[in-house]
């Protein structure tokens, strides 16, 4: 068997067609995509993102790391014969025969501001500032819609029986796209619940292990400022070199 490749080598891969001058007589599969009701051909195999930039469209918002983790690429689409609308981020997703779609630059919803120093630690302060979330009929409709695989449903059922460690745990990876909003029946913003959660959680009930205040402590005593000097003043190969034969703490 081949080696497993990563998702950024997978990205690169199917990038070639345009970073490197492949002509298009070279291309051997191709397919149509739709992209604001406009007709593309483009090579098979890219990212929706990339099949964007093939087709003349040039990204200043909305592209981020590229690589799937940021959440700022939020895409809709629907496939011809298929009557459902998915959610999707551009940078992970592959083009598909006969696909329209369309970029959400941002999902419109108001975060509360609160002083997380001067709120209860209980669900009443969830429901202070986000009442909504009474109204989950835990139709799941968001953990579809999540591209990190998060069981959102079950991270704000959690919350509604008052388990925000859970909560917390679950909704951890959660990297704000806010598809799962924009598909919520009941206009739930889970991702700004998800985060009000962990920072209670984070301040009130998560115990820090005695290794993290050791080094903290450590630090406020100045005992690696040589060693921060040193890292700053590293050349690109010396911090590869550093990082490479790093000494790895044991949990």
């Amino acid at each position: 068997m081949g080696e497993k490749k990563s998702i950024m080598d997978k990205i690169a891969e199917s990038s070639r067609f345009f970073t490197t001058g492949i002509d298009d007589k070279d291309i051997e599969h191709w397919v149509t995509i739709h992209i604001m009701g406009r007709a593309y051909k483009v090579p098979a195999g890219l990212t929706l993102m990339q099949a964007m930039e093939y087709a003349g469209y040039r990204f200043i918002t909305s592209c981020g790391c590229r690589g799937g983790f940021c959440g700022a690429c939020a895409t809709i689409y629907r496939n011809v014969g298929d009557y459902k609308l998915y959610a999707a981020l551009a940078c992970q997703t592959r083009v598909e025969d006969g696909m329209y779609l369309v970029q959400i630059p941002f999902v419109p919803a108001e975060k509360a501001n609160y002083d997380i120093g001067e709120e209860d630690y209980d669900y009443t302060t969830i429901v202070k500032y986000y009442p909504e979330i009474a109204r989950c009929v835990a139709c799941n409709t968001c953990t579809k819609a999540c591209p990190q695989d998060l069981e959102v449903m079950d991270y704000i059922q959690a919350i509604l029986r008052g388990d925000f460690e859970k909560a917390a745990e679950g909704s951890f990876e959660c990297i704000h796209c806010g598809m799962c909003a924009m598909r919520c029946p009941a206009g739930i913003v889970q991702y700004h619940i998800g985060q009000l959660v962990r920072r209670l959680y984070g301040r009130n009930a998560f115990k820090s292990p005695e290794s993290l205040k050791k080094r903290v402590e450590e630090i406020k005593n100045e005992i690696y400022e040589k060693d921060f000097e040193k890292l700053l003043c590293a050349s690109t190969e010396e911090l590869k070199k550093l990082y490479t034969e790093r000494k790895r703490e044991s949990d």
